[in-house]
């Protein structure tokens, strides 16, 4: 089971997992035994090390989903996950604001904790989000590559 979300608004990351477990348990009967999850927040400074207002991500909408539930749902077969959730902000996101937010279920530990992680790393690589730094002078720039690990 795959649940993609792409939200403009501030979500809870918490009460984001309370709502996948309700849903997980309405459709698999029982909770997975294992789960690894990753919530990622916009942090407060930028790529230049100078102070940021706002992250902005543009996405195509339709394709973004697509390509994500693809991800997930590869990740999740190459590890025998059973449950995977993605939740990802679009638009403006102020510094420690929830960004993302990737659970995993499955049978076992390893297999949940090496399907979040690779599937982070996808996100980051291949879902098409175009992301902006907006600075407190009024300035903005493109991020042109990835953060590191």
């Amino acid at each position: 089971m795959v649940a993609i979300q792409l939200e403009a608004e501030p979500f809870e990351p918490l009460h984001a997992l309370a709502e996948w477990h309700q849903l997980l348990a309405a459709e698999l009967g029982i909770l997975p035994a294992a789960e690894s999850h990753f919530v990622g927040r916009v942090r407060p400074s930028g790529a230049n090390d100078a102070p940021l207002t706002a992250l902005e991500l543009e996405h195509y909408p339709g394709m973004s989903e697509a390509c994500i539930a693809s991800l997930a749902a590869a990740a999740a077969g190459r590890h025998g996950a059973t449950a995977v959730l993605v939740r990802h902000r679009i638009g403006l996101v102020l510094p420690g604001d929830a960004i993302v937010l990737v659970a995993i279920g499955a049978d076992r530990r390893g297999p949940a904790q090496r399907c979040c992680k690779e599937l982070l790393e996808a996100l980051k690589h291949d879902a098409p989000f175009w992301k902006r730094e907006w600075h407190a002078d009024g300035s903005s720039a493109w991020i042109t590559g990835n953060t590191a690990l």
